[in-house]
């Protein structure tokens, strides 16, 4: 779940400018599936290699991350009972 922390703990941040709820365990469904249309949207080819402007080292670990992420919400969410979304760009 370290990943997985990480990764709300980063959209906590971002959501802080936007006054945006913070995310907190225990996941609610409407929560899942936020964080995962948030995955889908950091794994779209132009958000992961930053329209080029990274090498394709740092997109393949950017997109590592976010796949261990998505296999940590995925198993968080077959222990808790909740569906789990789809992430299409995986």
């Amino acid at each position: 779940m370290r990943n997985l922390q990480k990764f709300i703990d980063d959209q906590n941040v971002w959501g802080s400018f936007f006054n945006t709820p913070e995310i907190k365990f225990p996941l609610s469904q409407t929560q899942v599936d936020d964080l995962a249309k948030s995955l889908d949207a950091k794994l779209s080819p132009e958000n992961l290699h930053c329209d080029g402007e990274i090498s394709a080292a740092e997109a393949n670990r950017k997109y590592n991350f976010y796949a261990k992420v998505y296999r940590e919400l995925e198993q968080y969410c077959l222990n808790n009972w909740l569906d789990t979304p789809v992430v299409y760009e995986l």
